[in-house]
């Protein structure tokens, strides 16, 4: 059985319950991986390219949380994590569109060990983020000021974190 890296869209809260629980769940959950629909759409890319690209795809995705989440630190996050190819739904008609090429469902629960890093927006980029999450459903509907905003917070890079130094993000 293979494992397909796999970035997955959460919040500084979110994080929070993972380090507590010990676990990535309940399931289903959204996640970003490269698919075979983002490698034949972005053919000329390497898998570094290809990983940049899905790890995008969950950092917009942590805005939609943020978006749901008043309470929640204007801060992205994304979890990734090893997951063996039997937990892995994709490539079905429903999980990938023109829009969501990297798109997979994760459909067990997922166990602490099989996470490999953490990326969080640094405290430098919350202005924008608090920005992007009030616009990222506009900008999902098409709205181009609203979709500007967004990409003022994708101009940040997420800083990386070894799993062991994630608890730190709360001390």
């Amino acid at each position: 059985m293979n494992d397909m890296r796999v970035y997955l869209p959460s919040t500084l809260s979110g994080l929070a319950e993972i380090l507590r629980d010990r676990k990535l769940g309940p399931v289903p959950l959204t996640g970003y991986a490269v698919t075979p629909a983002l490698r034949e759409w972005y053919a000329s890319a390497d898998l570094e390219e290809l990983e940049y690209a899905a790890m995008a795809d969950a950092a917009k995705d942590s805005l939609r949380l943020l978006a749901a989440d008043p309470e929640a630190a204007s801060r992205r996050v994304v979890i990734v994590a090893e997951v063996p190819d039997d937990a892995i739904a994709h490539g079905a008609g429903d999980l990938v569109d023109a829009e969501d090429r990297a798109l997979v469902r994760i459909i067990r629960p997922i166990s602490f060990d099989r996470i490999v890093s953490g990326h969080v927006d640094d405290a430098e980029a919350e202005t924008d983020v608090r920005a992007a999450r009030t616009a990222v459903t506009a900008a999902d509907t098409g709205d181009e000021d609203a979709r500007f905003t967004v990409d003022g917070a994708a101009g940040h890079e997420l800083m990386w974190y070894a799993t062991q130094e994630l608890p730190h993000l709360f001390s």
